[in-house]
């Protein structure tokens, strides 16, 4: 056998090194090849879902539904089923700017009713779960702005929000899609949205610039402009530690007509904070020692909880009293403890402001100090006041405040937002003021509409669809519970047939009675009673009424200052009692326990001429207001208007009764005083 030479060591080296070589080549061009496969796998993911994406520069919205399943209970009737369904919605900037506080438009059509949302909010603050059956339009949060992919290098979670949207819907059968009627972009900069497109269980549209739109001067930092609106909040943040900061909240009221009387403010925590201390305002619930059972006791283990104003997510907060204006503990702010009460600017600008200071303590993972984030779904309220319709927080440009040693130096805040309200028609059967029409031609009075201030507990014993009754003039006088009396005497007289049940009451703490006093060649004339049926006094109050085409000719107020209000409130007349006469007294009792108890009422002549409105046909019932307002709540209109027979359309005259009318309401004053 032949044995084999010995390979020599230095040739097994270079073996070696030639082996180890190709390896590392092999091994590199694997490794070469599987990058590639990687980034071909990356490609794809970030391939556009939709084609119309990639050609979009503006905004891209998507709605896509996912599933949904049969609710309790189980139906036959198909429209009427329930269905617990879920769905995603998104919002991509895909513009070369930001776009600031998105607004996003869903119109739900199949009786929607929201349990939850993530990624935003509801932008009218409403309270989940919320029937949305009409549409709602989403907020962003805790992303407000989606910034732009160039300064972002694409980033996907800077440049898009998403929604994930559960809740309940009815109807359409399966294997239907119950997709919203529209999706589209609803923020004020000017954004052109066309018709969506529908594909299956998909919705999506691409929303551009309006190039018609005339934008504001651009600016230079990425602020948003404060808004313009009849009320605002402002919140600022004046110190922030790592843990805790302390806010200032503002409120100014900029509205001519509204006013606010003992305004209770309420707002959702979002992130598990707290108010530790208040100055210039107070929480209704002060919940110290219950707050050790909250989720932030959990995390300040060390913390005395005894001090601590409030814990709940949804706090009620509330104004001081005049007389703990000095207080030092937990007065001495600007603005503060006025019980309350905020102003029209028109009256008194100097009440039109309230303002309180807090403590805001935070929870993880908001532990330093530029993680700030205020509450959202502002709402506010009062005794009689406009329904405002509050947007979310939009960030602005730090408010600046004068330096505390008297020099000319300004010191910006922390961090500023600003919450803008407006004012809503009130809601059928919602409003908290009505009013009665009567004139000198008809000697019956059109009462408020019947419940017109809601219904109250208990319908059963009348009818809340039926027309209000037609009352004689002194049923003015008496409660709305005990009208019904007065109502079957007078359509006895009248010939009149009595529903069964009776129309119920209009259940309103405020009543206005707009009577029609006469008509003469030069003019005509009209009373205004206002009467307060409440165990309340109203300070300060005032009232306005819009006139139709013949406002022009407009002459006085006899017993109330009245002035002439300019746009947007044109044709309207805006009057308040005359110095010693600004209190709107409450109910009293009557002479005797048997005796009905008698409005507090305040009353005014108007004229008018017809020098500028000489076409004005007040026998066909043109001398009524379009609408009237009570400390900024619209009021109630009754539906119809007193009319007139054709005998008796001549200008100026009056039968008998018609006289009675007008001597019997000139005596419902000289009775209540």
């Amino acid at each position: 056998m032949v044995m084999a030479a010995p390979v020599p060591l230095r040739r097994r080296r270079a073996l070696l090194a030639v082996a180890t070589l190709l390896a590392v080549v092999t091994a590199a061009v694997a490794q070469d090849y599987n990058d590639g496969g990687d980034d071909e796998e990356d490609e794809k993911k970030k391939k556009p879902q939709f084609k119309a994406q990639e050609a979009c520069n503006g905004v891209f919205l998507s709605y896509t539904f996912m599933e949904r399943t049969k609710e309790y209970p189980h139906l036959k009737n198909a429209t009427a089923q329930p269905y617990a369904f879920k769905a995603t919605a998104s919002v991509l900037n895909t513009m070369t700017e930001d776009l600031k506080a998105w607004q996003m438009f869903v119109g739900f059509q199949h009786k929607e009713i929201l349990v939850s949302v993530g990624g935003a909010v509801l932008l009218d603050g409403s309270d989940l779960p919320a029937n949305v059956s009409g549409g709602v339009t989403f907020a962003g949060y805790p992303m407000a702005d989606l910034l732009n992919s160039i300064e972002t290098a694409g980033e996907p979670s800077l440049i898009e929000s998403k929604i994930e949207i559960t809740g309940t819907q009815f109807g359409v059968k399966p294997p239907g899609k119950p997709m919203p009627k529209t999706i589209k972009l609803t923020n004020p900069e000017g954004f052109r949205c066309p018709a969506p497109n529908h594909k299956g269980s998909v919705m999506y549209v691409c929303c551009v610039k309006d190039r018609k739109f005339k934008a504001k001067k651009a600016n230079s930092t990425r602020y948003q402009a404060r808004r313009k609106a009849d009320l605002t909040f402002a919140y600022d943040v004046l110190q922030a530690t790592a843990n805790n900061y302390q806010v200032q909240v503002t409120i100014d009221n900029w509205s001519p007509i509204s006013r606010l009387d003992n305004w209770n403010l309420t707002w959702e925590w979002k992130r598990g904070e707290f108010i530790y201390n208040m100055k210039g305002a107070y929480t209704l619930l002060k919940e110290g020692p219950a707050c050790i059972y909250s989720p932030a006791a959990g995390y300040y283990k060390d913390l005395d909880f005894t001090p601590v104003y409030n814990c709940e997510k949804r706090p009620v907060i509330v104004d001081l009293p005049p007389e703990r204006e000095k207080d030092n503990a937990i007065g001495n702010i600007p603005f503060c403890c006025k019980n309350g009460t905020l102003l029209p600017p028109t009256m008194d600008p100097s009440k039109s402001r309230a303002m309180f200071q807090m403590q805001v303590f935070k929870l993880p993972p908001d532990l330093n100090r530029t993680a700030l984030y205020p509450p959202q779904n502002w709402k506010i309220s009062g005794k009689l006041n406009p329904q405002y319709r509050c947007g979310q927080p939009i960030r602005v440009k730090p408010q600046e405040f004068p330096d505390a040693t008297g020099l000319m130096s300004a010191t910006p805040a922390v961090a500023s937002w600003q919450v803008a309200c407006n004012i809503t028609r009130p809601k059928k059967r919602a409003s908290k003021c009505c009013v009665s029409f009567s004139a000198y031609y008809n000697d019956s009075v059109v009462p408020c509409n019947t419940c017109a201030c809601g219904c109250g507990n208990d319908t059963s014993t009348c009818d809340p669809d039926r027309h209000a009754m037609l009352l004689p003039p002194e049923a003015l006088l008496v409660p709305f519970d005990n009208r019904s009396a007065k109502a079957r005497a007078w359509a006895k007289i009248k010939h009149w047939r009595v529903p069964n049940p009776m129309p119920c009451s209009d259940n309103c703490g405020v009543s206005i009675n707009w009577h029609v006093m006469n008509n003469y060649k030069s003019g005509w004339s009209a009373r205004m009673t206002i009467f307060n049926w409440q165990d309340y006094t109203f300070k300060d109050w005032f009232a306005a009424v819009t006139m139709g085409s013949h406002f022009s000719g407009y002459e006085n107020v006899y017993s109330f200052n009245g002035t002439r209000m300019g746009a947007p409130f044109n044709n309207t007349i805006f009057m308040q009692g005359v110095p010693g006469l600004a209190y709107l007294d409450p109910i009293t009792d009557g002479n005797t326990p048997a005796e009905p108890r008698l409005p507090g009422k305040q009353q005014s002549v108007l004229s008018f001429s017809r020098k500028d409105a000489p076409n004005i046909d007040i026998p066909k019932g043109e001398g009524f207001p379009k609408r009237v307002y009570f400390d900024g709540e619209e009021c109630a209109l009754p539906d119809r208007i007193p009319k007139v027979s054709s005998a008796r359309r001549r200008a100026g005259t009056a039968s008998l009764g018609q006289l009675a009318m007008a001597a019997a309401l000139v005596m419902i004053v000289a009775l209540v005083d």
